[in-house]
């Protein structure tokens, strides 16, 4: 049972643990006086103490298993059903920690149904505490249900909750996706913290998702409209311009949601978010080149820069889109900005030549050039260009490959 495990999972639970293999077998040990291990009421033993495989799991992939005190939740994830997300539980009903009735005990994993879920909802997280749970779906909603005495709901109820309710999160920021956030439950307490550690290709996604920064449409199947970024399906295509209007003609016969789809994976490269939609258009796309290397083609070519920022001893161009990107300074200018503003940030002369660069092409690739020589003053002078961009923090960061550099 130990040779191929996948994940263990044991939440806030000191007496319960769930091993789960690469075969998408279930295994338990611990306390189950209360069912929440899950082995259904044939199971009389109350203290499991060697790993024992749970058989009647719901249908569908095991996202997370987490364990409250006397109860366990389960994430289970199935493509073929709508939400694909579902939650289950088993385990003792105390304070209404699984959004039922209380006072009695259930032994195999059953659906917690709520309206919450409905429409389209995709769980992306969720935190068990002691006795309280806490959901975060995918159209910014946070749940929760449970002891909620001590507001570890973040209400002002001090009640327990029988059902699912919807909790206020904090307003988004137009830069941030309810994706970096996370939750944890503990004991009587609850956190939600925001993680903008990202990648390109997530950077990419999350773009594609802000409208006011498309500048070409395409027209699905029923005429609704579906917007872009010219300069990424440019260099994406093979930069050729009849790849898009091939697009254009495969996108008129799809839906909306196979539309949404065929970006996504044009931006990521990623054939595995629709298997089928990609061997229709894996002809037009550039198969071979990762994010970082059509990012560092644009950075190549003047003619795809669109903005200056002009110093004493030189002006340096870059695509607006890039800016926004990587830039927290830059996404508010650009939202901001009238038709009358200058289009320059003029006079920033703490950086060096050869810093700028450096920083230049990190904002492209994530990279620094192998030929590049860090130096002690160049480091110094990064660390002003960080602070001054309000660049997103990134995975790598730009300070810790100059550091590594270095040392090396």
């Amino acid at each position: 049972m130990m040779k191929n495990v996948s994940k263990i999972f044991t939440g806030n639970s000191s007496e319960s643990t769930f091993l789960l293999n690469s075969n998408q077998e279930l295994f338990c040990c611990g306390n189950n006086n209360s069912g929440q291990l899950g082995l259904g009421e044939s199971t009389e033993e109350t203290k499991i103490q060697k790993l024992t495989k749970i058989q009647n799991i719901p249908k569908g992939k095991i996202i997370d298993i987490q364990s409250g005190s006397i109860y366990s939740i389960m994430l289970i994830e199935n493509e073929n059903e709508n939400p694909k997300r579902k939650l289950y539980s088993c385990g003792y009903y105390l304070f209404n920690g699984l959004g039922k009735n209380r006072n009695r005990n259930t032994y195999e994993f059953t659906e917690i149904k709520s309206s919450l879920f409905e429409n389209d909802d995709n769980i992306l997280e969720i935190s068990v505490g002691i006795v309280h749970t806490l959901i975060l779906t995918s159209n910014s909603k946070l749940i929760g249900f449970g002891d909620d005495r001590f507001s570890e709901l973040g209400t002002v109820n001090t009640n327990d909750q029988s059902i699912p309710i919807q909790i206020e999160l904090p307003k988004l920021r137009f830069n941030e996706n309810i994706s970096n956030y996370h939750i944890s439950c503990g004991f009587e307490k609850s956190f939600l913290y925001y993680s903008p550690f990202s990648n390109l290709e997530e950077d990419l996604i999350k773009l594609f998702q802000r409208k006011e920064f498309c500048d070409i449409s395409f027209k699905t199947e029923n005429g609704e409209i579906i917007e872009a970024h010219k300069l990424i399906l440019k260099y994406r295509l093979n930069q050729n311009e009849n790849e898009i209007e091939k697009l254009q003609e495969i996108i008129s016969k799809k839906s909306i949601k196979e539309s949404n789809q065929i970006f996504e994976m044009i931006y990521s490269n990623n054939s595995k978010i629709n298997p089928k939609l990609y061997s229709e258009i894996k002809e037009i796309i550039n198969l071979n080149e990762k994010i970082e290397e059509t990012m560092k083609r644009i950075y190549l070519n003047e003619n795809e820069k669109d903005f200056i920022i002009e110093r004493k001893e030189k002006q340096y161009k870059f695509p607006k889109l890039i800016l926004i990107m990587r830039s927290e300074l830059y996404r508010g200018m650009f939202l901001s900005v009238t038709e009358d503003t200058s289009n320059k940030v003029t006079d920033y002369s703490e950086l060096s030549n050869k810093s700028f660069q450096i920083f230049e092409y990190w904002i492209y690739s994530n990279q620094i050039k192998d030929e590049i020589q860090i130096t002690q003053e160049i480091l110094n002078e990064i660390q002003i260009g960080i602070d001054y961009f309000q660049l997103n923090q990134t995975n790598p960061n730009l300070f810790d490959l100059l550091i590594n550099k270095f040392n090396n």
